[in-house]
């Protein structure tokens, strides 16, 4: 038993002597293979989320009622028109009832850019509309070119504003708050401009805004986007870079309760043009009345 002990105690010394040695060598032949997958292959790589979500005031005239959200599109030197009409293609495809789009349309300062968006977007197509709110990029952009390029294509943009979509006599509200981070939100008026009957959804650009917006009790779910889920993500670890009020909701389905949230991942990207563990996403969801309890991919 002690020779035992000895001998796993002396290979236990070489294999540590050996780990120093070996990690500069996995790091050189496993960097390159990592970057280009985070430049390449990941970026372009659009998953299609599929969510079935009950909403308790939602009518029965909208059960099965498909929304596709889309977000932070990003328009820059990486997201070319080609990319452009490959996302718009891909959301047609889902054969949405509603379009909504929350916010980010292109990146900050690049303002150059809203011609494409203007050129591009008008291709989405549902029978009940696209809605959109504008987010932070698009106001240290330009604001005013970028609803100007959304409202041409009938995009309809909510600036603390609230529309809805009918169903016989029921009825679905859609509200939107302008951006948060930059100042822009006057929830008070959206409240005010809100029906009492009938389910409603938020869009806010910013997902952190739940914990203000549930606490209002008057939307069965919010939508945002904002946080690209950290774009360079470690499995099981919280990503290291998160914007302001996109920490602590940063991706994916959040029940508060009487509100849920979800933060959907976004198409392009910012600062790096690297995404890890943090696919683009595009989300199909499609809406129930009744009690039936919410499912992923179901």
């Amino acid at each position: 038993m002690e020779n035992g002990i000895l001998n796993y105690r002396l290979k236990l010394k070489r294999l540590l002597k050996f780990i120093p040695k070996f990690r500069p060598i996995t790091t050189i032949l496993i960097l390159p293979i990592l970057l280009f997958y985070a430049y390449f292959i990941e970026p372009n790589w659009i998953e299609i989320n599929s969510i079935h979500l009950t909403l308790p005031h939602l009518a029965q005239e909208f059960n099965n009622y498909r929304l596709v959200q889309i977000s932070d599109i990003h328009i820059s030197k990486w997201m070319t028109q080609k990319r452009l009409n490959y996302v718009f293609q891909l959301v047609n495809a889902q054969k949405p009832d509603l379009i909504v789009l929350t916010g980010d349309f292109v990146s900050r300062r690049q303002q150059r850019f809203i011609p494409l968006l203007q050129n591009t977007i008008g291709q989405l197509n549902a029978p009940d509309g696209k809605i959109a709110v504008l987010g932070n990029h698009d106001y240290w952009s330009d604001p005013e070119g970028v609803d100007q390029a959304l409202t041409t294509n009938q995009i309809q943009n909510l600036r603390n504003a609230v529309t809805q979509i009918s169903r016989g006599k029921a009825k679905l509200y859609i509200a939107g708050v302008d951006d948060v981070m930059v100042g822009q939100h006057r929830l008070d008026r959206v409240i005010n401009n809100l029906p009492h009957d009938g389910a409603a959804i938020l869009l806010a650009h910013e997902p952190d805004f739940a914990d203000t917006s549930v606490k209002t009790h008057k939307f069965d779910l919010q939508l945002s986007g904002h946080s690209h889920a950290g774009q360079l993500r470690i499995p099981f670890v919280t990503p290291p870079v998160l914007p302001i009020l996109g920490r602590k909701y940063y991706a994916g389905l959040y029940d508060l309760g009487e509100m849920k949230l979800y933060t959907n991942r976004g198409i392009g990207m910012t600062g790096f043009h690297l995404r890890f563990n943090a696919r683009p996403e595009i989300t199909v969801f499609t809406l129930d009345a009744g009690s039936r309890e919410l499912g992923v991919g179901d």
